[in-house]
């Protein structure tokens, strides 16, 4: 009986000591964009973030739309995404605590190396009028994401309703439209950390850059416990403290595939 009863007390304790970690540690579900999840920059980022905190975090990979869409929905703790209007909406509406900026890089206008409607410089609004107007081929991603946003920004500036009979909206990630265009010849918007990173390129290559009007930025917010509940707001909260501080934007810079970084820290920006 007294070896029963030790053995029932370390068990017990082992188990309050487990709790107690676990309850220390945990797991949030992340909501993000698919630039961040397949240019690999999670790879970088999430076991430092363990490293430092003991906290698991759980990424669903999916437009910037969607992603903030599973945030009202209280299907995830924190959403890190790129489109700074629809994030400000996201906090002014309720859905998050507070937005911060964490890093930024810009979006690229990809195509053909033949470039048979003249887009190659630096104007994306005149890359843009030149696929309409010779009807090239153009992947949007359609799909509601940060990336789609900005593309459709520069067509509003373009003043085109009519953007060419080349023009195919495939409902997809970065990765697949990326895929598309290589195998069609077609010209696609995409983000630079996820065109760095995707290998099947076929004859692909960046014709439009370094217009500032490319500029991307990309924030990360804790959902409102005050409209779901159930969110864990404290350990998302560790997400946030970790990815502006010093260290966790040292992880972002140190971010590199061929010695070329994907992404560069800007806490503290607007």
């Amino acid at each position: 009986m007294k070896l029963l009863a030790g053995f029932l007390r370390v068990a017990m304790l082992t188990l309050g000591m487990t709790t107690a970690v676990w309850a220390q540690t945990g797991q949030i579900v992340m909501a993000s964009t698919t630039s961040t999840e397949q240019s690999g920059l999670f790879g970088q980022l999430l076991p430092a973030f363990k490293a430092a905190t003991g906290v698991d975090v759980k990424v669903v990979a999916l437009g910037t739309g969607q992603a903030l869409d599973m945030g009202r929905r209280g299907d995830a703790d924190i959403v890190f995404v790129h489109d700074q209007a629809a994030e400000e909406k996201f906090v002014a509406d309720g859905w998050g605590v507070k937005r911060f900026a964490v890093m930024y890089n810009d979006f690229v206008l990809v195509g053909p190396a033949s470039d048979a409607a003249a887009t190659k410089g630096k104007d994306i609004v005149s890359a843009l009028k030149n696929i309409a107007s010779r009807q090239a081929p153009f992947v949007s991603r359609g799909d509601k994401s940060g990336t789609h946003a900005a593309e459709l920004r520069y067509w509003k500036l373009a003043g085109l309703d009519n953007k060419g009979a080349g023009y195919k909206e495939c409902g997809c990630g970065m990765g697949p439209a990326l895929n598309i265009a290589a195998s069609s010849g077609a010209y696609v918007l995409t983000d630079r950390g996820t065109w760095l990173s995707f290998k099947n390129r076929a004859d692909l290559t960046v014709l439009v850059e370094g217009d500032t009007r490319l500029f991307n930025q990309y924030g990360v917010m804790a959902v409102n416990p005050a409209k779901h509940a159930h969110v864990k707001l404290d350990l998302a909260q560790k997400f946030v403290d970790w990815v502006i501080s010093p260290a966790g934007q040292a992880a972002v810079a140190a971010y590199k595939i061929n010695n070329e970084q994907l992404f560069f820290p800007n806490a503290g920006k607007p």
